[in-house]
């Protein structure tokens, strides 16, 4: 394989499917990009997409990279797939969809399923998870199609993740990699594989060990890309596919990060921060690590579920003038943001901004909020205050995750959209107090699945050597003191104090309004 010295990787992420060519050097040789429309919405809160839509955009992105670069297929060693978490696929016994992709996107839940009883689930109320329980069995997609669509379920063969779509017709096999199953899923985390027929993870939903894909760790061949497929996509035929994980699991091995004192801050549409361990950890009772993108390990993970879709939203509901100049310009018009960023002190004159636009699963009757209003600000206090709840939201989840571990996080490598603005990593630094470095490709989660491939078809004999000769941090940001005394002040002294002071009237406005439903 001395002249394969290529790896192509496909990452479908939220927004786009990307086709990445790596070399082993893990230098970017060639990349195409095709915007998605992530999803539609037949009803209020839905989200799904077609599963041969996201197929068709993969087959583009290969089609037209073969079109744009120089670089001889004959180079390319194998294949590996990243894929956005948690989106659901049924397939019939012929491998067609039976119902549009659930999107991870989707707010949909099943109310009022009935709970387990006898002795596991007296066990669930003494350990005082039976709500979490609740709440599991609410948002699992499998019973919403259960009540709703019985003749989906019925006809189901395969009820698969998007990861395992895209690999059924690349090879024509039901398999899909350990490090992609992350989403209400009967997966015992802890053994890294399907649950025991005993687990109470089967009694919640009607899933059954039948209609599961089989799975295989990280940088394990997965199959070999057919004569359809090759047809379809150009990759050459016969090229091995080899098991990579979900996009945020690929992007903290495409960040370096596999030591457990260095934290991986992911800033895109869903903010995390996470480390790798070889110890199985929850971050929250009863809610697991999810699967490494190396073999038995977990990512220990703390999340922001609408993370930097807040720049979204803040760019539609207040960045006209912005999107005006960058639509004369031809760029993006968070390209324009550093600059409100820097029209305003760090801790935005006292704004504090509590992220939880969405209620999540550690919270969830939280709400966002924004307190310390006064006359003299402006929408760019607003933006600032955005960026800076996030990060205090992330520094939380840091403390958390060393608490349960042990062990402290002494430098952050930030990935995802929001890192390639300045003001954002600088301000991250200051307000964790750490170093914070960006990988030195911004395809890092493409980047981590490349390692994933170089290490199954053997072109490096362990992770640690491939990512020493395939990952280089980039620019580096390191605290301002005088920021961070601010910082220090707001953090600790107000926004650690506003979600238990604000709790009993997000629980009044629940109670009011309905919104968002009890589990």
């Amino acid at each position: 394989m001395s002249d394969r010295t290529h790896i192509l990787t496909i990452d479908n992420g939220t927004q786009s499917v990307r086709a990445l060519l790596f070399d082993l050097k893990g230098d970017l040789q060639a990349k195409v990009q095709i915007p998605i429309e992530p999803y539609f919405s037949e009803k209020p809160g839905w989200a799904e997409q077609h599963a041969t839509y996201f197929w068709e955009k993969l087959c583009e992105a290969c089609q037209t990279l073969w079109q744009k670069t120089s670089i001889s297929k004959d180079s390319i060693a194998g294949v590996s797939i990243t894929t956005q978490r948690s989106c659901i696929v049924n397939l019939d016994k012929d491998g067609n969809p039976l119902r549009p992709v659930i999107s991870w996107l989707d707010q949909r839940r099943t109310e009022e399923i009935k709970p387990i009883g006898g002795m596991m689930g007296a066990l669930f109320k003494l350990a005082r998870v039976d709500g979490t329980v609740r709440y599991i069995q609410a948002e699992a997609e499998a019973n919403w199609i259960a009540r709703y669509q019985p003749e989906i379920l019925e006809k189901t063969h395969k009820y698969m993740l998007l990861s395992g779509y895209h690999i059924f017709r690349l090879t024509g096999e039901f398999v899909d990699s350990v490090g992609s199953q992350v989403g209400y899923l009967p997966f015992d985390y802890k053994r890294l594989q399907w649950c025991r027929d005993s687990d109470w993870k089967w009694k919640i939903s009607p899933l059954t060990r039948e209609m599961m894909v089989d799975i295989k760790p990280p940088g394990e061949v997965l199959g070999q890309i057919t004569a359809k497929a090759a047809k379809e996509t150009g990759i050459p035929k016969g090229l091995p596919v080899v098991a990579a994980a979900t996009d945020k699991a690929c992007e903290i091995l495409g960040a370096g990060c596999l030591e457990q004192n260095v934290g991986c801050l992911s800033y895109g549409t869903t903010a995390t921060i996470n480390t790798i361990s070889k110890k199985y950890l929850e971050p929250i009772p009863i809610i697991p690590p999810y699967p490494a993108p190396v073999p038995n390990a977990y990512c220990t993970e703390y999340m922001i579920f609408r993370g930097y879709w807040m720049v979204s939203w803040f760019k539609k509901q207040f960045a006209h003038r912005e999107q005006v100049i960058a639509d004369k310009q031809g760029i993006e018009a968070e390209k324009l943001f550093d600059a409100l960023v820097n029209e305003v002190p760090p801790g935005s004159m006292g704004l504090t901004l509590q992220p939880y636009w969405s209620p999540g699963l550690r919270m969830p009757e939280a709400k966002g909020a924004i307190i310390g209003f006064g006359d003299v600000h402006t929408r760019a206090h607003i933006y600032r205050a955005i960026l800076e709840g996030l990060a205090y939201g992330l520094r939380d989840g840091k403390e958390r995750i060393e608490k349960r571990s042990g062990v402290p996080i002494k430098r952050l490598i930030v990935a995802g959209g929001g890192s390639q603005s300045e003001a954002a990593m600088q301000l991250t630094a200051d307000i964790f107090g750490l170093s914070a470095t960006r990988p030195h490709v911004y395809e890092a989660s493409g980047l981590g699945a490349a390692i994933d491939a170089a290490v199954g078809l053997k072109l490096y004999s362990d992770f640690d050597i491939a990512i020493k000769e395939m990952t280089r941090v980039g620019k580096e940001f390191e605290p301002i003191a005088e920021n961070r005394k601010v910082y220090e002040g707001l953090y600790n002294n107000v926004y650690l104090k506003l979600y238990k002071r604000l709790k009993p009237l997000y629980q009044e406005i629940q109670q009011i309004t309905g919104y968002p439903k009890r589990a």
